[in-house]
């Protein structure tokens, strides 16, 4: 019982600190609050639906979605799992 109770203290603990990994490249073309234009080409994220988000993130790793930028982005979604992809959606998208 003590081993559970222990892989779920540090399963908690750790979901922050994975979560920041899969947005910190984000940040670095979207900004902070995914308010930019990537590279002046993208939609702005925060503008976007939670729907949205998940459909562009899924296409741009399945290759079904995009534009000017689905070579780039291809690359950066391809190791998020659906769940990351919910995440991200659900803290940036539009309620």
């Amino acid at each position: 019982m003590k081993k559970v109770v222990k892989l779920l203290a540090i399963t908690a603990l750790m979901s922050p600190a994975i979560y920041a990994a899969n947005t910190a490249a984000c940040v670095g073309c979207h900004g902070q609050n995914f308010e930019k234009a990537a590279l002046g080409k993208s939609k702005i994220v925060k503008d976007m639906t939670k729907d949205e988000i998940v459909k562009a993130l899924k296409g741009y790793k399945d290759g079904s979605y995009g534009g000017a930028m689905k070579g780039l982005m291809k690359g950066q979604v391809a190791k998020l799992t659906d769940k990351d992809i919910e995440e991200i959606a659900e803290a940036h998208g539009k309620k």
